[in-house]
């Protein structure tokens, strides 16, 4: 009988506790058991929690890394990293700020019969638990938010409002109004009619008793404590320890260790090579009139922007099924796990940004989803849809995300990632369109140049905002002058910037490491290079950090020589 490995019932012993401690993790990866709860959200729980965390660090320090083999190297080197990275956020306090205009868990609660199985009697029963635990959860939240005001964890005033108005739409006269009741409107034929209007009646007690007195006291309190209290400034300096807390998010959204003022310096070269591109494009088309009127022409002409929210929606299909048909040219392995396209929730759409992508569930039992976002058409060009939709569903963040959950490796590798792997593959899959036959109308073209720009402007923009002393006026200024995006977007991405301090950098730091290994690898290997190969090896290890993805990316090239 084979002794257990030490280190993978370490690692086992891990996700179980974290499984526990987070039930909607759990929802979230396919582990069902605890479907019926919602985390217990507390300054206590964070204290436990980090205290826990703590302990994982000294157990893992008894391991002896260079007598594991070397596959549980790298998941021990990725592991502690990992760990390392949940610990210093932690210490920094910034679960004290957990709502804003971009989203939170109150945007996310409404939809969370979405992400549940609801087929069986007892799917109901889990779904109404939590219903009936919201009023909890919400004042939970509530308290943590209250010592972050204490203790100057405090969000800006431009990440709050609006916030009510996405709150407002769940408290309702009538709990069968209610967008928690629509899993009780059509109950599936597998639980009996006499069990179906029992739920429904549970269900109705439930949103009128937990959730809406849970909403009612979260808009009482942004209204009346929350918003009074937020700070007019908006860089991340400005927390306790404001400067050392940037740093942190900037090595843990990229997964190195850069200055802001290097990170800054990146974006403006990024953004001088993707301007002269532009360009190129605006003297293609014929335009007489310099980048600024070509960019107020694309913003105002009735030709680039849908009539309908459908019309939208079926342009965005109709992209993203001639892109399923290029896959295999792409791809030695793709993921089974299908996706679809929905509409951004009307409550949360006016602060949301143009689009995201929600992962299915790590058991293949829920296809992923391309959120789309259908407010103000005008702000939704035609222009953008190419590069969009291939950067949130496929090639990239729905393929990427959900082979990465097909992959035989620890659970913690599955469920986790570095956000500049990820988000630097979706940002370089919106490229991979330039080799498949998109972005032939230069129109389309220039709108993936202005999301490539978009990008390099957030290394400017975020590092500007959190560590250089930028206003908010001046990133606006900046993003309007050098991309094509509307100002509804740009105001909304700025304030989600200001919000997420360091996560906006992922995108094009993660992309240009990617961009340069591949260009590396073609110059070392001329003929013998393989595409398919290539995008093998990038995805069927995980989203690793750049380091890592670097030196195995650099043993395939030396292997294929």
């Amino acid at each position: 009988m084979n002794k257990p490995n030490p280190f993978h019932q370490f690692l086992a012993d891990d996700w179980e506790t974290r499984m526990q401690a987070d039930p909607l993790f759990a929802t979230y990866t396919g582990d069902n058991r605890f479907n019926d709860r919602l985390p217990d959200i507390s300054e206590a729980y964070y204290e436990n929690y980090l205290s826990a965390l703590r302990g994982l660090e000294t157990r893992l320090g008894q391991f002896e890394r260079a007598s594991l083999p070397p596959a549980d190297q790298l998941n021990f080197d990725i592991y502690s990293r990992l760990l390392a990275n949940e610990i210093g956020l932690l210490g920094f306090n910034a679960y004290r700020m957990p709502i804003s205009k971009a989203g939170g868990f109150h945007t996310y609660f409404p939809e969370l019969y979405l992400q549940m199985p609801m087929a069986s009697e007892q799917d109901y029963e889990n779904y109404i638990s939590r219903l009936a635990a919201f009023k909890q959860y919400a004042e939970g939240h509530i308290e943590v938010m209250r010592t972050g005001i204490r203790e100057g964890q405090i969000p800006p005033r431009v990440t709050i409002e609006g916030v009510a108005d996405s709150i407002r739409p769940q408290i309702v006269d009538d709990p069968a109004r209610s967008l928690f009741y629509k899993p009780f409107e059509q109950v599936p034929g597998l639980v009996s009619g006499l069990a179906a209007g029992r739920l429904k009646e549970a269900g109705l007690a439930a949103i009128r008793e937990s959730v809406l007195p849970g909403y009612t006291a979260l808009l009482r309190f942004v209204l009346d404590e929350y918003m009074p209290a937020a700070r007019t400034s908006i860089s991340a300096a400005d927390l306790p320890d404001g400067r050392d807390y940037y740093r942190l998010c900037i090595r843990h959204f990229t997964s190195l260790d850069l200055t802001p003022e290097e990170v800054h310096q990146t974006g403006l070269d990024e953004v001088q090579r993707i301007q002269a591109e532009m360009q190129a494009v605006i003297h293609q088309v014929g335009f007489e009139g310099d980048f600024k009127a070509f960019v107020e022409f694309l913003r105002t002409d009735p030709r680039f922007y849908a009539a309908t929210p459908e019309a939208l929606l079926e342009k965005t299909a109709l992209v993203l099924k001639r892109m399923d048909g290029e896959l295999p040219g792409l791809f030695k392995t793709l993921p089974r796990l299908s996706y679809g396209i929905r509409p951004i929730p009307d409550y949360a759409a006016p602060g949301s940004t143009t689009a995201y992508y929600q992962p299915g569930a790590g058991d293949g039992s829920r296809a992923g989803y391309y959120y789309v976002n259908t407010y103000d058409l005008k702000s939704r060009p035609f222009y953008e849809i190419e590069a969009l939709s291939l950067h949130e569903a496929v090639p990239g963040h729905h393929l990427q995300i959900a082979l990465q959950q097909e992959l035989d490796l620890p659970n913690f590798r599955r469920f986790n990632g570095f956000t500049s792997f990820v988000e630097g593959w979706a940002l370089y899959s919106e490229r991979l369109g330039l080799e498949t036959g998109f972005y032939t109308d230069p129109y389309s073209n220039f709108g993936r140049l202005s999301y490539e720009m978009w990008r390099a402007c957030r290394l400017v923009v975020d590092t500007g905002i959190h560590a250089l002393g930028w206003t908010r006026k001046q990133a606006i200024d900046f993003m309007a002058g050098h991309t094509s995006l509307t100002l509804l977007n740009i105001t909304n991405e700025v304030d989600r910037y200001i919000a997420w301090p360091g996560q906006a950098l992922a995108y094009k730091i993660g992309e240009i490491k990617i961009r340069q290994l591949r260009t590396q690898a073609e110059k070392e290997l001329g003929a013998q290079f393989n595409l398919r190969e290539f995008h093998d090896v990038l995805l069927t290890s995980g989203a690793v950090p750049l380091d890592v993805l670097e030196a195995t990316v650099k043993t395939w090239v030396e292997s294929r020589k």
